[in-house]
């Protein structure tokens, strides 16, 4: 039986010598391999950092209207809008994530300015609430078990960190793939 046929319904396997039979190429659920494209995890990890750094700085810059916003609510309320002051950060932070990594570029500014974008392993572009559990979850790994968690991605081949394996997400580098297509 040559290579490129297939085993019919009514062909059984002992019909069949297992050396000759049709091979199927191997299914991986990722969408990106790099193996095949390694191109797309060049450095990654780099700018990941980067990128951290950048978003940070935004954050912080966009904490400012944000305490401006609450002091003045609070005076009008009357003292009650300060209780918006413990979880501001949180929420300016997950707002920004929400609305650039959870957004139609699948990329935080600091990510673009870097030359990456989040993907899903499917090849899927991120969506806001998974942008959010994302940087929720990286917060809670990075304090409950100390920044050497994300030592992970020097050990991973898609250099994923973590919080990436556990929501199934992977960062790669923009320009391949967008020249490769996606």
């Amino acid at each position: 039986m040559p290579a490129t046929e297939f085993i019919t319904e009514s062909q059984t396997m002992t019909d069949t010598d297992p050396a000759q039979a049709p091979r199927e190429p191997r299914r991986d659920r990722f969408v990106y391999d790099p193996d095949a494209r390694p191109e797309l995890f060049d450095g990654v990890l780099a700018k990941r950092i980067v990128a951290f750094l950048v978003d940070a700085l935004i954050i912080v810059g966009l904490m400012i209207p944000a305490v401006l916003i609450v002091l003045v609510v609070g005076f009008v309320t009357l003292g009650i809008g300060w209780l918006l002051f413990p979880p501001l950060f949180a929420l300016v932070a997950l707002g920004y994530v929400g609305l650039t990594l959870g957004g139609p570029n699948s990329a935080t500014v600091g990510m673009r300015m870097a030359g990456v974008e989040m993907r899903t392993w499917s090849g899927a572009p991120m969506f806001a609430l998974l942008a959010i559990i994302h940087a929720l979850l990286f917060w809670f790994s990075v304090g409950l078990l100390t920044p050497l968690i994300l030592l992970v991605g020097l050990f991973t081949r898609r250099r994923q960190l973590l919080h990436d394996l556990l929501l199934g997400v992977v960062v790669l580098n923009s320009w391949p793939l967008r020249r490769g297509g996606e």
